[in-house]
């Protein structure tokens, strides 16, 4: 039906064995009755999912998004006065390192790695998704995996201009998807033009400093990829 990419609210990662089948449907089923089940067995039929989508998106060329790393609903009081997505999420700060390098390992040791973007919430983790962004090239397409834009909390002037320098740092700018809407309100479209000057403050600045070349056609070929070609090369015309 013309899908391109799926999106993962994911608020653990869990990269534990994965189970045998028996053992997932018996954990399923007993979910679905209401029954309890334990710690480990949730934890790998997560990780079981996160494979089986992992392999089905690449089988079909569609882009697996994961947004990680968020405490939901904290506040009881608040989730039993409104309801859920009232204002009462937060960031998670628990390892992300170990369990996505093994997640992303497992599918690409198997050239079943779809396009992945990683978007996370905790802004400490911008190196980790950069440097596991990179691990995972494969010359198929330019930034297979990519660190995602500063997401949520984060997508604030500080938070932008923080996740762009450790992109531009530790990974590489140049194959960046530039910023994304995901709110159902017209209002928030303007959060695109927010990134776009921020992004030229940024670029214009470090070629000043010298930090990049006085050069305003590459300069300017850059922006344009950041902010239009990357993402519709990505999205629409994947190699």
């Amino acid at each position: 039906h013309g899908c391109r990419a799926a999106d993962h609210g994911i608020n653990h990662l869990d990269a534990g064995a994965i189970p045998g089948a028996t053992s997932l449907d018996g954990a399923l089923k007993a979910a679905r009755s209401g029954q309890s089940v334990t710690p480990e067995q949730a934890a790998g039929h997560r990780a079981a999912l996160f494979d089986a989508l992992g392999r089905a998106y690449a089988a079909r060329g569609l882009v697996m998004q994961c947004h990680i790393n968020v405490v939901r609903n904290g506040s009881s009081r608040l989730l039993q006065a409104v309801g859920p997505d009232a204002g009462g999420d937060s960031l998670r700060d628990t390892d992300m390192a170990g369990p996505l390098n093994i997640l992303l390992d497992r599918l690409d040791r198997d050239g079943q790695l779809p396009r992945m973007v990683l978007y996370g919430l905790d802004p400490s983790r911008n190196p980790v998704l950069a440097a596991t962004a990179g691990t995972f090239q494969d010359g198929s397409v330019p930034g297979k995996v990519q660190a995602g834009a500063a997401w949520w909390f984060n997508d604030t002037l500080d938070g932008m201009e923080s996740q762009m320098r450790t992109l531009a740092q530790v990974g590489l700018l140049s194959t960046f998807l530039g910023m994304l809407t995901d709110s159902r309100s017209f209002l928030s479209f303007p959060r695109h033009e927010y990134f776009r000057r921020l992004l030229c403050g940024m670029i214009g600045r470090w070629s000043e400093t010298g930090h990049l070349p006085d050069d305003a056609e590459a300069l300017n070929q850059l922006v344009r990829g950041i902010c239009y070609e990357n993402a519709k090369a990505w999205f629409m015309d994947p190699q």
